[in-house]
């Protein structure tokens, strides 16, 4: 899944990774690190590391509150922009993405798995 949309999303400047980071910031606004990296599933030391790259191309802007023990992130216009003009091509991968899920029969593993 993942090799499927880094195909779709070549070009953009963005990695598939990097474009749902940029989503939850957009659909949710400035948020503890803590609970994006619970909306992305993922470790918050992963989060770090991966908001990293969005930081120094300034797409997004991470800040400590005042007592500097919790820090926010949040989405910079710029960000905002990369990831509108992003969009199309993650529209092309989601609606080409069922037949591949179908062809691998995941839906019927996962329900054997449940």
């Amino acid at each position: 899944m993942t090799q499927h949309y880094q195909r779709h999303f070549r070009g953009t400047g963005l990695l598939g990774t990097q474009f749902s980071m940029l989503t939850v910031l957009i659909r949710g606004g400035p948020m503890p690190m803590g609970r994006m990296a619970k909306l992305l599933g993922v470790e918050r030391t992963t989060l770090t590391r991966n908001l990293k790259p969005l930081e120094k191309k300034q797409w997004i802007k991470v800040e400590g509150d005042a007592d500097g023990r919790v820090r926010f992130v949040s989405i910079t216009p710029k960000g905002r922009a990369v990831a509108k003009a992003a969009l199309p091509a993650w529209r092309k991968a989601q609606a080409s993405v069922a037949p591949m899920i179908k062809e691998l029969r995941l839906v019927e593993l996962l329900t054997r798995a449940a």
